[in-house]
């Protein structure tokens, strides 16, 4: 029987104030439990903007309808409006999915900086965003965090360095298909093996749910608070019904963290790619 984490990005404060009620809505009527990674700093959406010259990155916010899905406030978050907090403006909210029996993890404090700028940044950078990220959640919740997801499936060397240091048990930052221990820092990575709406569409997601039901590997899920807890809300309900039809049992990340023997797993070093959908190279 295939296992199923569902593993929610939360990126921005729309994402929190109102995708995140609604997924946890859907997730208890479907008796299902989840991980839930936080971005717990500013929303600094709005500089996406300055993206828009990629045009990989123009293509994919006109084929997901990225205005409408995030909403006119968010487009303007960081430049013409101040950047609300998302994580640390709704401590309760992260609360409460923990309460619901739901995984809280880490995901980001500052997630637009991550994902477009992440080259440049320099090492302090990079570890004084994981102090801020991991402080945060400490102050939330009042224990250590277990797992981390990088912004955008985005990670290089230094950042694999920096977070050895903040005793993660394991790692949701790649693309890759199956479970593998890093080679730079021996941690244990838990990927997003399955494609998300925005890269697929519904059709594509339900497709590669079928296909992999019969897999020994813990098939990663990732889906979006502002997406999934939005204008696809009802397509996620869709997504529920199909994974149990096919047989799935649902688990938290860490929970299938918990099942994987490091020792007969694969260890390998970081490596990136191009993901079919995605404006920016990930880690595969």
């Amino acid at each position: 029987m295939a296992t199923l984490a569902i593993k929610v990005d939360i990126d921005t404060f729309r994402g929190m104030q109102e995708g995140v009620p609604r997924i946890l809505k859907a997730l208890d009527a479907h008796a299902v439990s989840a991980s839930f990674f936080v971005s717990f700093g500013p929303d600094r959406s709005g500089l996406a903007v300055l993206q828009l010259l990629r045009p990989k990155f123009l293509k994919k916010m006109i084929r997901t309808n990225a205005p409408s899905m995030y909403g006119l406030k968010t487009a303007l978050y960081g430049t013409l409006l101040p950047a609300p907090l998302i994580g640390m403006g709704f401590p309760d909210t992260v609360r409460e999915i923990a309460a619901c029996g739901h995984e809280v993890a880490c995901h980001a404090w500052d997630h637009r900086l991550w994902q477009d700028w992440l080259p440049l940044m320099s090492q302090k950078a990079i570890s004084n965003w994981f102090e801020k990220m991991v402080a945060a959640f400490v102050t939330i919740t009042g224990r250590r965090p277990a797992g981390f997801g990088a912004p955008g499936w985005r990670m290089d060397r230094r950042a694999l360095e920096a977070a050895s240091r903040h005793g993660f048990t394991y790692f949701s930052c790649s693309r890759a298909q199956q479970p593998f221990v890093y080679e730079e820092n021996a941690l244990l990575e838990i990927p997003s093996n399955l494609p998300c709406i925005e890269e697929v569409g519904i059709t594509g997601v339900l497709t590669a749910l079928e296909k992999n039901a019969g897999s020994p590997v813990v098939q990663v899920l990732p889906i979006h608070a502002e997406v999934e807890g939005g204008s696809y809300a009802e397509a996620f309900g869709q997504i529920l019904v199909r994974a149990r039809s096919c047989g799935y049992t649902f688990k938290k990340c860490i929970d299938a963290a918990g099942t994987i023997d490091l020792a007969t797993t694969e260890c390998r070093a970081l490596r990136q790619g191009m993901i079919p959908g995605r404006a920016f190279a990930c880690t595969v």
